[in-house]
């Protein structure tokens, strides 16, 4: 059954400090490169653990659309998916991909495989999000791609520093084949580009050599797609974050099942809600030794001043005493900078938030609607090019907290609501991009 969410959703306090254990959902990210590379491959791979979610819906869908056989069975978590080898079926096809931005990224490389004519299109926040250093990429390998609407404003809080070709969706791509070849790239907007090109590559018709012109952000997403590569048989190479090559090959999966990993973002917020309110919380079917670079979100818990204790196949965490503020770069970890945001006005001192300019270009802009929704709780915050300080405070006063339509602003903004009485959550259905159960999962701390 599917999760019914109200327009608003009051956040009641805790009564006691925290003594729970939950579990999360399987990891999108992983699901999501799961779903394109089994599609590659040669035969068929059951997904387990997998995430449904509205994001991974899209991103199904549209393989079905392209002539996929895709089975889903969302009582057990599993997706099944019929790969045909670097082929295509459709010669032309339309596809709706919502506002789901890994989607939006991998399809757009994954299309130019094709033989024929495709156009993608989403939301009219997905018509506001870049993927102009794709398609630029995409180009110098060979490929054939339209901007629909290239006199498009984006309204974006974005610096000049990360404004690159503004091309959003929708693209039409007339594909014929990825030629391959030598092509360069942007690293700080999203790393999602640099993997959908390496997911893509070993298909091309020679092999493929990419060169990053700016610093790679998120690189352990980056990690995370060549290790998932390695897993189905492709290699990679490369020379630190700097240059990568990919041989052509085919992905082939010893086995049948794939196991996807519960999802370390999602995790991170029921990480957080001890340093907010106290107590102890154990999160279950996840591990350190995860691929997932949201773990490292542990480390910045730790210096913050809570405790974490890891085992096989859960990790604990628990607040002793008072948190501090903290100085951190998040660049690498840009998706719990939301969920740090929301521990920060509890800390003893100032938390200064680094080196997160891309999430102006998420689901929102994150920067910008992190500290206008905190600044509405009355915490004292300071808005930067690539980040945010945020000061402590001793009382908040309600408020309706507007979401952006972002599943990780509700799901942060949610913490603050188990330590402090007002906080009332709009549209709490946004969730559903990834989360759905979020707040079934979030009462089993009560």
């Amino acid at each position: 059954m599917p999760t019914i969410h109200p327009s608003s959703l009051r956040i009641h306090p805790l009564s006691s400090p925290l003594n729970a254990t939950v579990r999360v959902p399987g990891s999108k990210s992983l699901t999501n490169r799961a779903l394109l590379i089994a599609a590659l491959a040669n035969g068929t791979t059951r997904l387990t653990n997998a995430l449904f979610s509205d994001d991974s819906h899209h991103f199904a869908n549209a393989l079905e659309t392209l002539g996929f056989d895709i089975q889903l069975d969302e009582v057990n978590h599993e997706m099944t998916v019929t790969g045909l080898g670097g082929n295509i079926p459709a010669k032309r096809a339309e596809l709706f991909i919502g506002n789901a931005g890994t989607a939006a990224r991998f399809l757009s490389a994954f299309l130019t495989l094709g033989n024929g004519k495709y156009i993608l299109d989403g939301e009219p926040r997905m018509r506001e999000r870049p993927i102009g250093d794709l398609v630029e990429a995409l180009e110098q390998l060979g490929c054939d791609i339209h901007s629909m609407d290239d006199g498009r404003q984006t309204t974006d809080h974005r610096p000049s520093s990360i404004v690159h070709r503004q091309i959003c969706p929708p693209i039409k791509i007339i594909a014929n084949g990825l030629a391959g070849g030598k092509t360069k790239i942007a690293g700080d907007i999203s790393s999602q580009f640099l993997s959908a090109l390496l997911m893509v590559a070993p298909y091309a018709k020679t092999p493929i050599e990419i060169e990053l012109t700016t610093e790679l952000n998120s690189k352990p997403y980056v990690d995370m797609t060549i290790a998932i590569m390695k897993d189905f048989g492709a290699q990679v190479k490369r020379d630190g974050y700097r240059s990568f090559t990919v041989p052509l090959s085919n992905y082939q999966f010893p086995i049948t099942n794939y196991a996807i990993e519960s999802d370390a973002s999602a995790a991170s917020y029921f990480f957080a809600a001890p340093a907010i309110c106290g107590g102890t919380v154990r999160v279950e079917n996840i591990s350190r030794k995860s691929v997932q670079g949201d773990i490292g979100f542990l480390d910045v818990l730790k210096q913050m001043g809570c405790v974490v204790e890891e085992a096989d196949n859960s990790i604990t965490v628990h607040r002793p005493s008072s948190i501090v503020g903290i100085d951190v770069d998040m660049r690498d970890i840009p998706d719990t900078a939301q969920t740090l945001a929301a521990i920060a006005p509890f800390a003893d001192s100032l938390t200064r938030i680094r080196s997160i300019a891309s999430a102006r270009v998420k689901e929102t802009d994150r920067v910008h609607a992190t500290c206008m929704e905190l600044a509405r709780l009355g915490v004292r915050v300071e808005e930067h090019e690539d980040g945010m300080t945020i000061y402590p405070v001793e009382k908040m006063r309600p408020a309706v907290i507007q979401t952006y339509n972002d599943h990780r602003m509700a799901m942060a903004f949610s913490l603050i609501g188990l330590r402090f009485d007002g906080v009332t959550i709009e549209n709490p259905a946004c969730v559903s991009k990834t989360f759905p159960n979020f707040f079934d999962v979030l009462e089993v701390l009560r």
